[in-house]
């Protein structure tokens, strides 16, 4: 089953945004990855990181934090993470 994108939360850092999803992507334990690659055996978070922009993750119960690059622009990176969560099974490709 894919993830349903709730809705994409401002956070107050103007390069973050809180992504709320359902079913939970960490039903174990929080994540957190950063640029250069720290994901290798985080399917979801290589499918995430992979969208042009992102920067780095936090995957929570219920939510992911998803920083951008600075030059990134927003509409961009929203689109992409969406199209990643809404296209890839619960729990990575």
């Amino acid at each position: 089953m894919p993830y349903s994108v709730l809705e994409f939360q401002t956070t107050p850092n103007p390069h973050a945004v809180k992504v709320v999803v359902r079913p939970s992507p960490a039903p174990t334990r929080p994540r957190s990855y950063r640029a250069p690659p720290s994901h290798a055996d985080d399917p979801l978070a290589a499918a995430i990181m992979a969208v042009p922009g992102v920067i780095h993750l936090l995957i929570h119960d219920g939510w992911i934090t998803v920083g951008k690059s600075p030059s990134a622009a927003w509409p961009a990176v929203r689109a992409g993470v969406r199209g990643v969560l809404e296209s890839i099974p619960e729990g990575g490709p």
